[in-house]
């Protein structure tokens, strides 16, 4: 595996935890428990686990998909976030209000959306970034 795929890795890897974290157990960990839909007792290494598969999918995956030259990197982050951000949407929203019982599927969709909005929003410049190729 080269340099830029282990950055990317990192770039995906490293504010993921945090945001999801903090977003989901502290800054809005009330209105989570309020939904009344997740355990007391969350599993951290299966959360952790989760990202460093996708973690590694996403270092992969970029510059198969999307342009890595150094003036296009803005173009290739704008579109690695909109199809994954798309995707991840569809995986961790959707069919969660579709599936589980909660007190508000209204509440969980705001919820889950503005934090997949803002994952993508600070992941996907990131790993453009580690796979732009610097002209010289």
């Amino acid at each position: 595996m080269s340099r830029p795929f282990w950055v990317a890795f990192c770039a995906y890897l490293l504010p993921t935890f945090p945001l999801g974290y903090f977003w989901h157990l502290v800054v809005f960990g009330e209105e989570y428990h309020n939904l009344h839909m997740y355990r007391d007792d969350v599993i951290v290494p299966m959360g952790i686990s989760s990202m460093i598969i996708q973690a590694l999918f996403y270092a992969w995956a970029y510059p198969r998909l999307f342009s890595a030259t150094a003036g296009d990197w803005k173009t290739g982050a704008l579109r690695f976030g909109l199809v994954f951000f798309a995707l991840a949407w569809s995986f961790t929203a959707l069919p969660v209000a579709a599936k589980y019982k909660m007190a508000s599927v209204q509440d969980f969709m705001v919820l889950e959306t503005s934090f997949n909005l803002l994952q993508y929003a600070v992941v996907s410049p990131l790993i453009a970034l580690a796979y732009r190729k610097v002209s010289r």
